[in-house]
């Protein structure tokens, strides 16, 4: 089982770059390893604009950036679009994000996301840029993420937006179950279905 969700309250990591697609997020040639390792595609999440080419920190991108930190990242419209791999999402989680927020998310990798444990929350356009604007005056802007509300507030000026999310999805996360966990939760259930017995 993984760590359950319920509310999340944090400070974030701003991202307001529009369109970024899933080689950003974790580039092709890491795609190799057979197995998930979280510390390593957590370790070269956006590695092309964390590192420079001879594989010093680059400075000037948000990830080294010590004035921002947090589990939440604002991320610009269309957000994970391009080709459907998972490791993107196994990058995010791996890096300690457990909230995206977006006012666009590419379906594939929305969906990747939610199979990891990570929240992807879509928010109004205006909403969005409220959110930058409040962490880029001051990086400590805390934002609350709801589940069992299904709401997201910016805390530096308790403006409130609700989002949607699969009932399924949304109860897995809240009881730290992926679809094997959830099964065979319900394991007496489906037997009792395969025998004819009524299930409620």
């Amino acid at each position: 089982m993984k760590q359950k969700f319920n509310i999340i309250t944090s400070t974030c990591v701003p991202l307001p770059l529009e369109n970024v697609d899933t080689d950003q997020i974790i580039p092709a040639r890491f795609l190799k390893a057979t197995t998930r390792e979280e510390s390593f595609f957590g370790d070269n999440l956006f590695r092309d604009w964390r590192y420079n080419a001879d594989g010093s920190l680059n400075k000037n991108f948000v990830l080294n950036d010590p004035i921002y930190s947090g589990c939440i990242l604002v991320a610009g419209k269309n957000f994970g679009s391009g080709s459907s791999r998972e490791h993107a999402a196994w990058a995010i989680a791996g890096y300690g994000f457990r909230v995206v927020i977006s006012s666009f998310f590419a379906d594939i990798h929305k969906n990747n996301e939610l199979n990891n444990f990570v929240l992807p929350v879509v928010v109004p356009e205006p909403f969005l840029q409220e959110l930058f604007d409040s962490i880029k005056a001051n990086p400590g802007t805390e934002v609350e993420v709801d589940l069992p509300k299904q709401t997201v507030t910016n805390k530096a000026t308790g403006h409130s937006e609700h989002f949607d999310i699969n009932g399924y999805k949304k109860h897995c996360l809240m009881n730290g179950l992926d679809d094997i966990d959830f099964l065979v939760q319900n394991q007496n259930k489906t037997e009792d279905w395969e025998h004819g017995n009524k299930v409620c």
